[in-house]
């Protein structure tokens, strides 16, 4: 079933810098280069030996001049040749008052028609990177193909429409299955202070690859965490487990280079596998302020599960993740995973600027229009909050 966009309010943001603009535009230079920022000159990385001729290459594409109106609120690019891709995604500037839908080649077989799904993902408006006017579709994860079809309907199409083609390629350590950060034991108490919960098992940048060139800035902190934010990536669930690094650099060279924000949105990531990725760079066991959340990033952490789960079952080792996570970084700044909190909002779709009271653990939906983290997802929270809660019980005895 197709999910309506409801309307969003626009949020106010300041001007333009020229530092963003100048890396706006040098990532559109990237749309002739043969090989992936993402994990370009890497050791280990094999990249397609050869390229459709005349088809439009990785990077991004302005569509502008290739979407043909077949009829009244309706367009279409028609078939095009591509470069082989992996990740496929769609930008405009503006608001989105249509229905973007992709269709992808592998094998010589077309695919069915997908609707890619507005992200409602985000800096916070006070946020340096959050001054490029760019908004996006959650990425979509496909099998290796080299062919691409875009429809829009609606009434009318987005402006400065780009399409996206990632192919993150692969890593030697893509295979790995030993996390750099493994799992901590509950220590005992020490100096007066109490146990917290434990680290769970991490896997770090180094782990899937990230290019720590497509950065720009420093890490900013939060003051403190008062919430977990629980999201999906919508990007599909037929992955196998040593595609999730490349999943995860696609994710980052598309945050950072088609939406031009400083690193990837998302503190962590939690595969269907159950394990658990670094997301955003500065540390995972410190404050770091994500692009997760719009307006409630600046005293929060953002989850995102690979996958979508608007009609799929959560794996049970998805939730077991989730309870650890959130338990742990809830803890470290004394904040009860079953309770509430009265958070400042610097203005999202749902909420405006003020003060708020949320769930401690909550949904994406729960702070912005958007049917993230998934119907199936949303439905596990409480269930999340009550073990994560006894999770950080039993690491004070």
């Amino acid at each position: 079933m197709m999910l309506e966009m409801q309307p969003r309010t626009r949020v106010p943001r300041a001007p333009l810098g020229r530092r963003l603009l100048l890396r706006a535009t040098a990532g559109l230079g990237a749309i002739g280069a043969p090989l992936v920022a993402a994990v370009a000159g890497r050791p280990g990385t094999a990249l397609p030996a050869s390229y459709a001729a005349g088809g439009w290459r990785l990077g991004e594409t302005a569509l502008a001049g290739s979407l043909e109106r077949e009829r009244p609120g309706r367009w279409s690019t028609g078939r095009h040749a591509t470069e082989p891709f992996r990740m496929v995604a769609l930008t405009w500037s503006g608001d989105l008052d249509a229905t973007l839908r992709v269709r992808t080649r592998s094998r010589g077989t077309w695919s069915e028609w997908q609707v890619l799904r507005a992200m409602e993902d985000g800096p916070d408006p006070d946020a340096a990177e959050g001054t490029l006017e760019r908004r996006g579709v959650h990425p979509l994860w496909v099998p290796r193909s080299d062919g691409v079809e875009v429809l829009v309907t609606g009434e009318r199409r987005p402006d400065a429409l780009r399409l996206v083609l990632i192919d993150p390629g692969r890593l030697d350590s893509d295979d790995s299955e030993t996390p750099s950060l493994p799992q901590q034991r509950p220590g005992s108490a020490r100096g007066g202070k109490r146990r917290r919960a434990p680290r769970p098992a991490l896997r770090s940048r180094r782990d899937w690859g990230a290019d720590e060139s497509l950065r720009e800035g420093k890490p900013v902190m939060c003051r403190t965490i008062q919430q977990v934010h629980v999201h999906h990536t919508a990007s599909g669930n037929d992955y196998s487990r040593a595609e999730v690094a490349g999943l995860i650099r696609g994710f980052y060279r598309y945050h950072t280079q088609s939406l031009g924000w400083s690193d990837l949105g998302y503190n962590f990531l939690v595969d269907r596998f159950g394990r658990t990725w670094v997301g955003r760079a500065g540390g995972p066991g410190r404050p770091v302020r994500g692009a997760h959340t719009l307006g409630f990033n600046h005293t929060s952490v953002g989850v995102a599960v690979i996958g979508n789960f608007e009609g799929h079952r959560v794996p049970d080792r998805v939730v077991k993740a989730l309870v650890r996570l959130s338990a742990w970084k809830l803890d470290a700044y004394g904040r009860s995973p079953r309770g509430k909190a009265r958070v400042y909002s610097k203005g999202s779709d749902l909420y405006p600027t003020g003060w708020v009271r949320l769930k401690v653990i909550d949904g994406h939906r729960d702070t912005n229009q958007t049917a993230c983290p998934g119907e199936e997802l949303q439905r596990r929270l409480p269930e999340i909050r009550k073990r994560a809660r006894y999770h950080v019980k039993r690491a004070r005895r």
